[in-house]
């Protein structure tokens, strides 16, 4: 795929402009957005995303535009699942709703720049070795195997990894929120407030989600302009959606179970085209593995999209089906007498 320069110049140029618009403009002021807000936000971040992605394929062909979407789509999907975590830990700082966009915009920031650095190692990488995708495709296992494990968002909540621990015991901090700002004086002290250690958790969140997004969108594609603008689309709006969803996140309860159906597909892709592009002496004496088969876009892109379609449905399904027997154990003994209805 041949990308001038004044295309990345254009296009980078450009999504940093609505990043700012959204960021400077739409949230100067600390607020919980409204539904239409965040439903006419979200509809045109995904219509930008379609637009840019029929845009490609004009100029590119099925097969690039094929590329963008299965990364977009898998990435965003990620991202979601990275919103149930930001909602944990909304939960435990109990930031108040009307800081919580704030916080959500420095998160998205944060991802923003962890993936940005881990896209240019990524694409260095890969130019130099070919190998390297046997180690993508690998740690994509076993991030697939350990996010199998965990099983469902209602197997408990997520503990606080050791940098929050870290912060909480050495910071000097207080259990007052001074607006959005990160630390505040008391009796001629400067400490810490929730604010910071929400950031800190924020932060090092968007760091890991970025280790397992970045070999997931390069078994997918390697070209680095859709690498950067599928994971740059995948982030827009996610603030508003986040939101918008609100309870309907922690409906999704199969989510992460459906992430490592796609993750263990893309690490199997990965580990494949590195068996046909072999050049490790060790293996098959540093010849190419002919056989290896190289999984086209299209199949990626149709499995991608069934498997989160039906992990949606069944989510859906699994929380109406716990909502109505919760509403059902409601109904004590005490309110039928003699097990017998209240309208008899």
């Amino acid at each position: 795929m041949q990308v001038h320069d004044y295309v990345w110049y254009i296009t980078v140029g450009v999504l940093l402009a609505i990043l700012a618009f959204d960021v400077f403009i739409i949230g100067r002021r600390p607020h919980e957005p409204s539904t239409k807000e965040s439903a006419t936000a979200i509809a045109f971040y995904v219509g930008l995303a379609i637009l840019f992605g029929l845009g490609v394929w004009m100029f590119s062909g099925g097969r690039y535009a094929g590329e963008f979407f299965a990364g977009w789509l898998t990435e965003y999907s990620l991202s979601v699942d990275n919103l149930f975590i930001f909602l944990i830990i909304m939960a435990r700082f109990q930031v108040p709703r009307k800081y919580q966009q704030t916080a959500l915009l420095i998160g998205i920031i944060l991802a923003l720049v962890f993936r940005g650095i881990f896209i240019a190692v990524g694409a260095a990488a890969i130019n130099e070795f070919s190998w390297v995708f046997y180690l993508f495709g690998a740690f994509l296992l076993f991030t697939a195997y350990h996010q199998a494990k965990q099983g469902t968002h209602q197997d408990g909540e997520e503990k606080e990894n050791a940098v929050i621990r870290f912060a909480q015991k050495r910071l000097n901090a207080t259990d007052e929120y001074n607006g959005v700002k990160l630390t505040v004086v008391k009796n001629g002290k400067r400490l810490v407030t929730p604010m910071m250690l929400v950031i800190i958790a924020l932060g090092t969140t968007d760091l890991m989600f970025a280790l397992d997004s970045i070999p997931a969108i390069y078994g997918l594609t390697q070209e680095p302009f859709l690498v950067f603008t599928a994971n740059v689309f995948a982030l827009m709006g996610l603030r508003q959606l986040y939101f918008l969803l609100g309870d309907l996140l922690k409906r999704l309860i199969y989510l992460s179970v459906g992430l490592s159906v796609v993750l263990a597909f893309i690490g199997v892709k990965l580990v494949l085209h590195a068996m046909h592009k072999n050049e490790l002496p060790f293996i098959n004496g540093g010849e190419h593995i002919e056989w290896a088969p190289e999984i086209p876009i299209w199949l990626s892109l149709g499995f991608i999209i069934l498997t989160l379609g039906i992990t949606t449905v069944a989510s859906l399904y699994k929380s109406r089906n716990l909502a109505a027997a919760a509403a059902d154990d409601e109904v004590t003994p005490a309110d039928q007498p003699d097990g017998k209805s209240v309208s008899q």
